[in-house]
């Protein structure tokens, strides 16, 4: 599991950078590519990465703030020609349903794929055998939301050599005995599964935060996370800036990454007054201050989830 950002920039695009996109790449865990917002030129951005558009299989939409936004409806057009057949799953506010079915209808773009649309207002958004996806409200100036992307543990890896001193060939009872069945050998005992699976892998956690002020459901989405991504407009020098507009700075995101325990902080959502990335170390230099594990959010470059 890893990241790849396609975009950094806050408000809008320049040279250096993209606005918003960030790919989670779950090639080991379902062979497929999550995708957290996806803002103008998200799909240019996408054919210069490592990412293919054929695996995508769900999209997170933090808020419909264009910067987030605007690249959505050429991505899903644009998918069907780059192979994309296998249906793909659009999540986010409401208000996104609408935004989707018109610019689609109005352009006449051909969708050759199941697309579902799921708007909600927080709370468990997405729940399967590997993964549940949580959501919570932020404090922006329309509602944005953070996603909490928690992998589910999986079972330990199988004893091959103590099931070949039991006499136990590879096949269907590997299965059994790795989901937690018990068998019966042919001797008439009991062989149970906690006798030659290993400990459980847990499970990791990530948070990717839609644009927000400091508030409480940032350290609730983020609570003892492996990963947290969030944003850092400003510098801390332009607190009241980042206040007026429902935005971070760096010292903040540091802040809430130390008092929520995560591992990890990644800081994204630069403001174009910083540009290039020799402008970005102050960003970094003060977040680091407070919480030391603290990487900046660089275009084309992966970050894996540890």
């Amino acid at each position: 599991m890893d990241l790849y950002f396609l975009g950094t920039n806050a408000g809008v695009p320049t040279l250096q950078r993209n606005v918003t996109s960030i790919g989670l790449r779950l090639y080991e865990e379902r062979k497929a590519l999550w995708l957290f917002d996806c803002g103008e030129g998200t799909q240019h951005q996408i054919l210069r990465s490592q990412l293919k558009l054929s695996k995508l299989e769900k999209i997170f939409i933090t808020h419909l703030h264009g910067d987030h936004l605007f690249g959505l409806p050429g991505l899903l057009s644009s998918r069907s020609n780059q192979g994309g057949l296998s249906p793909l799953t659009v999540y986010g506010p409401p208000g996104l349903k609408p935004f989707v079915d018109m610019a689609l209808e109005l352009s006449q773009s051909r969708v050759e794929y199941e697309l579902n649309v799921v708007e909600h207002e927080g709370g468990v958004v997405f729940d399967d055998d590997t993964f549940r996806v949580e959501a919570a409200l932020l404090e922006h100036r329309i509602d944005s939301y953070g996603y909490r992307i928690i992998e589910k543990d999986r079972p330990g890896q199988l004893n091959f050599e103590l099931l070949k001193q039991y006499g136990i060939k590879p096949g269907p009872i590997y299965g059994q005995l790795k989901n937690g069945a018990s068998i019966q050998l042919d001797n008439g005992d009991m062989l149970h599964s906690h006798q030659v699976v290993g400990e459980p892998k847990k499970g990791k956690i990530v948070t990717i935060l839609g644009d927000t002020r400091p508030c409480d459901n940032v350290l609730q989405l983020a609570h003892g996370a492996d990963l947290l991504v969030h944003e850092a407009t400003f510098l801390h020098d332009m607190q009241d800036t980042a206040r007026k507009y429902y935005h971070s700075t760096a010292y903040q995101a540091a802040v809430a990454a130390r008092d929520a325990g995560v591992n990890q902080l990644i800081l994204t959502h630069f403001s174009s007054r910083y540009k290039d990335e020799h402008q970005l170390e102050p960003l970094l230099d003060e977040a680091q201050t407070v919480f030391p594990q603290t990487a900046l959010a660089m275009e084309h470059h992966l970050f894996p989830v540890q």
